[in-house]
């Protein structure tokens, strides 16, 4: 990787193609998920089920699609006992966490006859998209927990998880173990966009969804992206990103390994250095050089460096923490001699991890707060997904007459300034009728 130092011309054109990148997709591929959401809603499961024995299981038969409680039991005795305590660790933290998101419902009296107040409800029914992971050979499984954990804690009446059956009709069982350790009551074999749109219309088998969370591939991000507003959706997004900030103290091995953590996911995923210390960016370049050779997935993470990553010298820390805000990555790791004397400068960021001891990963399985975060600058509007996602609010209103008739000239006095007089003249028959 070449290191740049900012400011300078060439170090803020790469991180504008950094920062902008966003979601990429072709004329081609939107118009393809725009046919799969059509076909969908118009044929419900003869559509959902083409696609599935087109791409994914050429033998599925709609009466599997469904996965069966006896599925479920045998991959609760497939999983190993490490699997097993591992999956309890994440569940548990992260459930402890998202339940301290949970807001309460308010009333209040501000003033004489008056009540006024929000209640707080949940989402009949959330969906949860898993992708498949290379057929089922790499079940994602912290996915499951992520999605559906907030949405149990939020109290929806049902979940429903659809996931890309493997080639033989199967899920993998450690998707089944986490979906029921999550709390998810049905998991559907159907993947890419006709499953986004079996959950945004329902079908006469998957059932019409209230939300859809879950990451994806672009034919996934793209049908959210369609369905946004017919349903509620967590967040476009694109691919991964992480930002490390880095003094002299830094192990280099380290942040090599951290940016490395990202880049290996897609080849349009980032991985960025702002460091104030030369010393350090030189030698995490030979890091990554090292730990590159070694890595299964090399390719791709040596693509994802070439196209999208930095190793950046800036002035001094005042500098770094100002691109960080810019950036607004989705992760944000603080390698630094005193992190938490950064905290409070940090306005944008997706999820920031402090110390030389809380690589990105850690938020990805077991810390507790969420791993669905926004990116490619997002961050700047936009928060991780939670317990919020799958909740609703409503106002409570009401008047005594005293109440009404103390405030209801002014009430008219907008409506006719917006030239609404039916609205006017309900407040003033009330009034003249006492």
């Amino acid at each position: 990787m070449k290191i740049f130092e900012y400011p300078s011309e060439v170090a803020a054109k790469r991180l504008e193609s950094i920062v902008g990148r966003g979601l990429a997709y072709s004329r081609k591929e939107l118009t393809a998920v725009q046919r799969i959401l059509e076909d969908v809603r118009k044929n419900g499961d003869q559509a959902l089920l083409a696609y599935t024995r087109k791409y994914d299981a050429p033998k599925m038969d709609l009466s599997q699609m469904e996965v069966s409680a006896a599925e479920i039991a045998q991959a609760a005795q497939t999983v190993d006992r490490p699997f097993k305590k591992a999956l309890s660790r994440a569940a548990d933290q992260i459930a402890d966490f998202h339940r301290k998101q949970m807001p309460r419902a308010w009333v209040d009296a501000p003033r004489p006859g008056t009540f006024l107040g929000q209640m707080v409800h949940p989402v009949d029914v959330a969906g949860v998209y898993v992708p498949g992971g290379k057929g089922g050979e790499t079940p994602l499984v912290s996915s499951v927990l992520m999605g559906a954990i907030p949405a149990k804690i939020a109290g929806v009446g049902q979940i429903i998880m659809v996931t890309p059956p493997t080639h033989n009709g199967g899920v993998s069982p450690y998707l089944l173990a986490a979906a029921q350790k999550a709390g998810v009551d049905k998991v559907y074999k159907a993947g890419s966009a006709w499953a986004i749109a079996a959950m945004a219309f329902g079908t006469a088998t998957i059932p019409k969804v209230d939300v859809i969370v879950g990451p994806g591939n672009i034919y996934v991000t793209l049908a959210k992206k369609l369905v946004a507003g017919m349903v509620q959706i967590d967040m476009i997004a694109g691919p991964s990103e992480v930002l490390v900030i880095a003094d002299g103290q830094a192990d280099p091995e380290y942040v090599a390994a951290d940016l490395l953590s990202q880049a290996e996911h897609d080849p349009r995923a980032s991985a960025v250095l702002l460091t104030d210390d030369l010393p350090l960016a030189e030698a995490v370049r030979d890091a990554l050089d090292r730990q590159l050779a070694q890595l299964p997935r090399r390719e791709i993470a040596e693509q994802s460096l070439r196209s999208f990553g930095a190793l950046i010298v800036v002035p001094d820390m005042d500098c770094a923490i100002d691109l960080a805000n810019r950036i607004a990555p989705e992760h944000l790791e603080l390698q630094v001699r005193e992190p938490f004397a950064y905290i409070g400068r940090i306005r944008h960021a997706g999820a920031i991890f402090l110390g030389d001891h809380t690589p990105e990963p850690v938020g990805d399985y077991v810390a507790g707060p969420n791993h669905v975060l926004p990116t490619a600058g997002t961050a700047r509007f936009s928060s991780a997904l939670s317990v919020h996602h799958f909740l609703k609010h409503s106002s409570i209103i009401h008047y005594t007459a005293d109440a009404f008739r103390k405030e209801a000239k002014d009430i008219i006095t907008l409506a006719r300034i917006e030239g609404l007089e039916a609205h006017a003249r309900t407040i003033a028959l009330r009034l003249k009728k006492g």
